[in-house]
């Protein structure tokens, strides 16, 4: 089983990999801000599925911030991904605002 892949979810060499994750502007996938919470979406290119069976996973949501604060969600597709962060938005929305940090 392959453990690098690139963005389009298909398997790649470590190096391949490497290069790949230096540039910034290929890893952000979507990046909100909600008042003073943040919800960044990125591609981790690495499966990030430690147990057995399923599609590897190799998106990442996590929320920086608020009631929320750390809470994470991974994906195996960028289409996922975007839904996914998407998401995430709307629910730190639903917070009331005097708890947003």
């Amino acid at each position: 089983m392959a453990r690098y892949y690139r963005r389009d979810g298909s398997p790649c060499k470590l190096m391949e990999w490497a290069k790949a994750f230096e540039d910034q502007e290929q890893k952000i996938v979507r990046r909100t801000d909600v008042g003073n919470v943040l919800i960044s979406t990125v591609w981790l290119g690495l499966d990030h599925r430690f147990g057995p069976g399923g599609p590897p996973l190799i998106f990442e949501t996590l929320v920086f911030g608020g009631t929320l604060d750390q809470e994470q969600n991974r994906y195996s597709t960028e289409e996922e991904a975007i839904a996914g962060h998407q998401a995430m938005v709307e629910r730190v929305k639903q917070e009331p605002p005097h708890v947003q940090t």
